[in-house]
């Protein structure tokens, strides 16, 4: 982890502006981008990249190792020759929100499309290229690719409901499925390989311009998705392929039921006698991606919270201890001493998880919205520490704006007086203390920097639907906000200008005395 300051915006690509309905990885991506570097930012944070199932969540994808196909830059295709302009024509509208329905819909038939061009006009180094990716991510992209077409073959049912000797990948059904689905299969991969393509070329841009990719890997996985019917033995299943327990948090003063997030659990004992295999080429993937890694619900490799499947609520679960050091000392033989992880550490935080977080050396998170509750509590500034991130709020709070709205009066008036503001200016005061403080990252969501209320909210935790769907406006940030930001980062030290050591106090003097 890096021990100069540095800070940071974090924009989901889902939320650029332009596209076809949903943001993408095309020339709006590179203009933020751009504008980072003007505004002097040396940080991109992002969430999960995978393809998004249930509830559109990126934390709930089909695959830990596959990329998004919504995320295409369709204009990219359409400039290599493989998909008809005319194709966009029926586009989704760019409107204030992602109708993910429409936009579905839309992509994937466009996608279709450009593949049979491709398919049909490609040259031979495109051929040779895509052919390369799929031998080089054979590992994963097989089943994956298997794994959407047996999905869409059988109506989108989960893969357990599929007829058994799928379900249970016996080798013979699945020699007849590869050959029965080749087409699909093929597409599949042409999508992997073009947005792995497309999103390679964006982070090069942005390295390019002096600025690291944060990346989001979730702790757990979906139940329907390509990673548990490929590894069905690394998780707690029964004989007829359902979870016996699943995942979640226990009652707290958020939720008198905890929130039961209903993701399989691993068999850490499997892990563990494979050297932790499979959670290391998790962690290589997403550093094929991202500079640095926030490992999401780091409590749970310490301890995880077991509920078992079926129960309604996660009141009735127990506490089960985690893989612990075991993993990140594997973690660490694999990739490296130095381990480029944020340690997602809210949540009930045990002596325990603190040991774990501080034995490798990962920052923790300081979110300012939980903040002003008291002197003594550890989110505020003053009481930071260097080796953590501080974020003004993440995706699943409210924006600042729209906690400030809603906030108990007595934690609004000492805001206020914490910050030296008013009202009206809240959330810029906010933006600053977090720069100013002594956190050697600070990390702002775009919503905060423009003050946006509850209206661009990206996800409220345990809501059925209506998440994920913020998107900015072409022209929303306006010009001078990269001049605010280029000087907040100058001020407070976060620029790489910051890293060159200034002359000791009085040398200037010094040296035109001895002359």
């Amino acid at each position: 982890m890096t021990h100069s300051r540095l800070s940071g915006i974090l924009l989901h690509p889902t939320s650029l502006p332009g596209g076809q309905g949903i943001g993408d990885l095309g020339s709006a991506a590179y203009a933020f981008v751009d504008w980072l570097a003007e505004s002097k930012q040396r940080l991109w944070q992002v969430l999960p990249l995978g393809p998004t199932g249930y509830g559109d969540s990126p934390y709930q994808s089909f695959s830990a190792f596959a990329g998004n196909p919504l995320l295409i830059d369709l204009e990219a295709l359409v400039g290599r020759g493989w998909l008809a302009p005319e194709a966009l024509a029926d586009a989704p509208p760019n409107t204030s929100g992602v109708d993910y329905g429409h936009v579905v819909w839309f992509k994937t038939r466009a996608l279709q499309a450009a593949f049979e061009g491709f398919s049909a006009q490609a040259d031979e180094a495109a051929r040779a290229d895509l052919a390369g990716f799929c031998k080089r991510e054979a590992g994963w992209l097989d089943d994956y690719a298997l794994f959407q077409a047996l999905k869409a073959a059988h109506e989108g049912a989960c893969w357990n409901q599929w007829p058994a000797p799928l379900a249970r990948r016996e080798r013979q059904a699945l020699a007849a499925a590869r050959r029965a689905h080749a087409g699909a299969i093929a597409f599949h991969q042409f999508c992997q390989w073009t947005f792995f393509t497309q999103w390679s070329a964006l982070r090069a841009h942005a390295n390019a311009k002096g600025i690291q990719v944060v990346g989001d890997v979730p702790i757990f996985v979906a139940f329907d998705s390509a990673d548990v019917w490929q590894h069905p033995d690394l998780f707690h299943l029964d004989d007829a392929l359902a979870p016996t327990v699943v995942a979640g948090v226990p009652p707290d003063y958020f939720s008198e039921t905890g929130q039961l997030w209903g993701n399989p659990l691993y068999r850490w004992d499997v892990l563990g006698r494979r050297r932790y295999g499979w959670w290391i080429e998790r962690m290589r993937q997403a550093l094929t991606l991202y500079d640095l890694v926030r490992l999401d619900h780091f409590r749970g490799f310490e301890a995880y919270w077991e509920v078992p499947a079926g129960e309604p609520t996660a009141v009735n679960g127990r506490w089960v201890r985690g893989p612990g050091a075991k993993l990140f000392k594997a973690l660490q033989k694999a990739l490296g001493a130095e381990l480029p992880i944020i340690a997602e550490d809210l949540g009930l935080i045990t002596p325990e998880v603190e040991a774990l977080r501080d034995a490798f050396g990962l920052p923790g998170m300081k979110i300012l919205e939980f903040a002003f509750g008291s002197p003594s509590n550890a989110y505020l500034p003053h009481n930071h520490i260097a080796n953590c991130v501080v974020y003004t709020g993440t995706h699943d709070n409210d924006t600042a704006r729209g906690w400030y709205d809603t906030a108990p009066e007595e934690e609004k008036a000492y805001a206020c007086r914490y910050l030296q503001t008013d009202a009206a200016g809240f959330t810029g005061a906010l933006v600053r203390a977090a720069f100013a403080s002594v956190a050697r990252i600070a990390i702002v969501p775009v919503p905060d920097l423009l003050g946006l209320g509850a209206e661009a909210r990206m996800n409220t935790p345990g809501a059925p639907a209506g998440n994920w769907t913020w998107r900015l406006a072409p022209g929303q940030i306006p010009p001078e906000m990269a001049i605010w930001l280029a000087e907040l980062a100058t001020t407070y030290g976060r620029t790489p200008e910051a890293l060159e050591p200034a002359p000791p106090h009085g040398a200037e003097a010094i040296v035109v005395h001895d002359r």
